[in-house]
């Protein structure tokens, strides 16, 4: 969607980024909360670029994640996807998975993109979908945040929560947690 836009437009916005600081991750009212979840995906490395299959500009398919180390008192796992460089005041959220059985590993190429029934919640665009990284052109490189928190709890929602909602369900429940940054950029 935003590959539309022009480059012009990417180019004046690139100072306008929230940041790896502005990340559920790095919320302050998770500050207590240890960074003992090892989190890898087979299709790219640590701030390594993020396939063009997992992108807007490929298949758009949500690309395969492992975890390692959810503590045993966890009793379920919270999948947060955060761009750190979207052109707004905080970051875009690409997908809420909320309520991942305590004891999985990970989640398979494609989890994300439909099928599944997995506990979805809303995206920045308001739906309960995976969104692919779509930055736009001329707005340089994005990190693309896939945080994982392991929770003492099973968190009850009504209806998809989105992004405020699932921190304040984090809050005083999330006792590990664990990042994972890939990159894309359009230029």
């Amino acid at each position: 969607m935003l590959e539309k836009l022009p480059a012009g437009l990417g180019r004046a916005l690139r100072g306008v980024r929230p940041g790896l600081t502005k990340l559920a991750f790095n919320d302050d009212r998770l500050a207590d909360v240890v960074a003992t979840i090892d989190v890898t995906s087979p299709a790219f490395a640590e701030d390594g670029p993020v396939p063009t299959r997992y992108t807007a500009d490929g298949a758009g398919l949500s690309p395969p994640l492992e975890w390692s180390h959810v503590p045993i008192e966890a009793a379920s796992v919270v999948l947060l996807i955060e761009d750190a460089d979207s052109p707004m005041p905080h970051p875009l959220v690409h997908a809420i998975v909320w309520n991942l059985p305590a004891g999985a590993s990970g989640l398979a190429e494609g989890a994300l993109s439909g099928g599944a029934p997995l506990s979805m919640g809303r995206n920045s665009y308001l739906g309960t979908a995976y969104l692919a990284p779509d930055p736009p052109p001329g707005h340089g490189e994005h990190r693309y945040a896939f945080q994982v928190f392991a929770l003492d709890n099973r968190p009850a929602f009504t209806i998809p929560p989105g992004r405020s909602k699932l921190l304040e369900s984090l809050h005083g429940h999330a006792i590990a947690k664990g990042l994972l940054i890939g990159t894309y950029d359009r230029d």
